[in-house]
Order: C-alpha cells, then sequence, then structure tokens
C-alpha cells in the first residue's frame, strides 16, 4: 500500500513550466552561439540567456511559478534555471529620452513585432526548441558581414543604443565588426537633435563600466567619438585629440591616440584600471597652447577635471580613488629611479600604499599601460613597477620598537617613521631593475 505521507515527485510542470509555454531564447544568446563563441562563466551565460513568450499572460506565467521582476513591462524569473523570461511586446515612444516609452505585452504581440523593437539586426533573432533560427531582419547575414546596423528608424527613439552600439564595437572590434554607415548616421542625428543629453548618469556610468571591461575598450570611445557623442558626454576625453605631445617620450604625438592605445593596453592587464587609465591625462587637455607639446604640470592640473567627471558620472568611491591617485601621481612612477627615497616614501603615502596596497598594485599596473601604451613601447618592460614594489615592501616591514618611540609626541613618532621608512628604502639596489630600463 502506497503511503500517502509521503511527498510526490516533481511534476514534469514543476521540472520544466516553459515547456508549457510558447517561449523563444532569444538576444546575445542566439548571437554568440552563431558567431561560435564559447561562454564559460556560469553567471554570463545565464544573464545573455534571455528568452520571449508570445501568447501568454502575467497570470498564467505566476500560476507556472514563475517571478515577476520586470517594473515597467512583464518580465519574469525561470523558478529553478532563473533566467529571464519577457513577454512578448512592442514599445511606442512618448517622450524625450529613455524613460519616455509606453509598452503593450498583450498576448497578440508576435515574436516578429517584438525582434522589430531590438537595437541591432545581430540582437533581432529568436531560436525556438527545436533549434531554428528566427531572422525576420537579416541578422545571420550582418553576423557574415561584420555589420552593427540598425534593425528600424526606431533605433533612434531610445538614446541608450548609441552607449550600446559603441559597447559592442568595444566587444566586437577584434573580430572585424564596423558600424554600418546607415547606423552611423542616425547615431550623428540623434545626437544633433539633442537625444543623448537625456541620458542620466547611472546609464552612462553602467555602460561605460560594462565597455572598459572588453577586449577593446578603445573602440567604446572612437565610437562615441565618431557619432558627436563623446563630446556631450565626456568633454574632457574628447579634446585630447590633437593635442601635441613631445616626440621623444610620446612617438605617437596626439593625446588622444595614446590614451586609447594605453587604455587598451590596460584592458589586457590582469586588474581592473581601465577607468584609471582613461582619465589619467586629462590635464593635456588644458595645457596652455604657448607651452605645446610640453605638459608641465599636468598631473596636479587634471586632478579638478577626474574629480569632476567621476562626481558628474557619479563613479564608485573605489574607482574615483584610483583615478585621482594614478593621474597625480603617474610620473612619480615613471622616473621612479630617479627619485630619491625621501620622495618614494612620500609618494608611499600620497597613494595611502601601506593600508591599502592592493590599490597601490592597481596603481602601478595603470602606469605600466601609460608607459606601454606608445608607439613602438607596446612590448617594453616596466620596470619602475617593480622596483616601487620592493621599496614598498621593505619600507612596510618597518616597526620601530616600543623604546624607540617612547617619550616621543605624535608628531615626533610620525617624522621617526618616514625617517626609518626612508631608510628602508635607500638600501634597495635599484641598479638590477635600472638595466631593464629600455624606455631612455
Amino acid at each position: 500500500m502506497r503511503n500517502t505521507t509521503d511527498k510526490p515527485a516533481h511534476s514534469s510542470k514543476e521540472r520544466s513550466p516553459e515547456k508549457s509555454l510558447k517561449a523563444f531564447l532569444v538576444g546575445g544568446a542566439v548571437r554568440d552561439r552563431l558567431l561560435g563563441l564559447k561562454v564559460d562563466e556560469e553567471g554570463r551565460q545565464r544573464r545573455d540567456r534571455d528568452w520571449v513568450v508570445v501568447g501568454s499572460t502575467p497570470e498564467q506565467m505566476t500560476e507556472l511559478g514563475f517571478r515577476p521582476v520586470g517594473q515597467d513591462f512583464p518580465v519574469f524569473l525561470h523558478p529553478h534555471s532563473h533566467e529571464e523570461y519577457a513577454l512578448a511586446r512592442t514599445e511606442r515612444k512618448t517622450a524625450r529620452g529613455y524613460h519616455g516609452f509606453q509598452f503593450n505585452a498583450s498576448p497578440e504581440v508576435t515574436l516578429e513585432q517584438d525582434l522589430a523593437r531590438r537595437d541591432l539586426t545581430i540582437n533581432a533573432m529568436a531560436e525556438d526548441a527545436a533549434g531554428r533560427v528566427i531572422d525576420p531582419f537579416g541578422g545571420q547575414q550582418d553576423l557574415q558581414d561584420r555589420w552593427l546596423r540598425h534593425v528600424s528608424p526606431a533605433f533612434a527613439e531610445d538614446p541608450v543604443r548609441i552607449l550600446r552600439v559603441a559597447r559592442f564595437m568595444a566587444r566586437f572590434a577584434p573580430l572585424g565588426f564596423r558600424v554600418h554607415p546607415d547606423t552611423l548616421a542616425l547615431m550623428r542625428q540623434m545626437v544633433e537633435n539633442g537625444e543623448v543629453d537625456a541620458l542620466v548618469p547611472e546609464r552612462v556610468w553602467a555602460e561605460l563600466r560594462r565597455a572598459l571591461d572588453e577586449p577593446r575598450p578603445s573602440a567604446f570611445i572612437e565610437t562615441l567619438r565618431e557619432c558627436g557623442a563623446l563630446a556631450r558626454i565626456l568633454p574632457e576625453v574628447d579634446c585630447l585629440w590633437g593635442i601635441p605631445q613631445t616626440a621623444r617620450w610620446h612617438p605617437e604625438i596626439d593625446t588622444g591616440v595614446h590614451v586609447m592605445m594605453a587604455l587598451d593596453k590596460a584592458a589586457a592587464l590582469p586588474n581592473d584600471v581601465t577607468y584609471a587609465v582613461l582619465v589619467h591625462d586629462l590635464g593635456k587637455g588644458i595645457t596652455p597652447k604657448e607651452v605645446l607639446p610640453g605638459h608641465r604640470g599636468h598631473e596636479s592640473a587634471g586632478v579638478p577635471l577626474v574629480r569632476a567627471v567621476s562626481q558628474r558620472l557619479r563613479v564608485p568611491r573605489d574607482y574615483r580613488q584610483l583615478a585621482e591617485t594614478v593621474c597625480r601621481w603617474h610620473l612619480h612612477s615613471h622616473t621612479a629611479f630617479e627619485l630619491r627615497p625621501k620622495t618614494i616614501e612620500k609618494l608611499f603615502r600620497a597613494a595611502d600604499a601601506y593600508r591599502n596596497p592592493e590599490r597601490f598594485e592597481k596603481f602601478l599596473l595603470a602606469c605600466q599601460a601609460d608607459s606601454q601604451g606608445r608607439k613602438g613601447w607596446s612590448d617594453k618592460p616596466y620596470p619602475q613597477a617593480d622596483y616601487l614594489r620592493a621599496c614598498l615592501q621593505v619600507a612596510s616591514t618597518v616597526k620601530p620598537s616600543a623604546d624607540a618611540l617612547a617619550n616621543k609626541s605624535p608628531t615626533a613618532i610620525g617624522e621617526y617613521v618616514k625617517k626609518s621608512r626612508t631608510q628602508a628604502i635607500a638600501t634597495v639596489d635599484k641598479a638590477p631593475f635600472v638595466a631593464l630600463d629600455l624606455s631612455t
């Protein structure tokens, strides 16, 4: 006799509630599969696997166990996989900016209508349960031709799409993708019409932050510059093109070109320093013309600009602090072999290296990217970083005895510790590091 107190096994509906729906895989998962890209991080895979449900209602979704999470339109999380399932919808522009939309997610909305509202043809494809690709707007052909092309004129209704196209360039430029001329012309028109001015700081930072994680972040900046949006969003960066630098130290001459080269070098380093590198030379944009191509004092001159950009975009504190440190002190890193031990110790205190060695390591990596982001310098070693690491290591081990500090005022104790650290730094033999320096 069956024990009725036992809980029954999960029904097929509970295990796979999506089987009761007409659901299609859409967006990045379809695009990347057709490109042959493999996603190896579980978190990213879930984020890229989005689904559209046709012919259903919010009530039916909740009855199947899906959890509603959408605020503006019906989006649900799968009860087991937690992937996003959105009801097929259409959009209608009602006001300037990207908040001014009216949505229709009734069961009558078709898959093709839903795909038609998407930004790019390569993102406007779907895949059914049998693995068949639904491609009403030529996305597969644009993948082959390496075009980023808008789906319809409705692209112009959402200024965030300018940022998204630029971000996709940062991701796919290494594969040979380009922005289609028609799309670029539409983006320029959006900038001229003032649509880009409706972007809120948080969204700009979110897209910038994601782009800085891509393989070629310079493509993000250059795409924005090409359509005119960079001058509206980051005028402090936009003005760097055409600013000359001393050829001896910068064979590429142009400051904007240098920053883009340094940015891509930073993206290849094993740490999060790209934002700091992007803004490290803002001071060169305000160098008086009569002293060009020299930029004496651009480090300190740039700090207020970096601070202003970070405040305007509401950049998180860790990014902001690192960016200001790199801007102010990067020349000290480059000229480390010429610095007196006392000056190196001052650098460590200014950069908070004793209390935050992890951030100082990011500082060194950003300086390395700055050094190597120059024409012909890409593969040059940067021994200054290893020298400063060695100096910090010995300075950090200084721990004066209680007897040495006895009867001293707090000010005297601070001076004693600084002197002891400076003496420790002086013991580091710089000769092996200098021998590797190929920058002179």
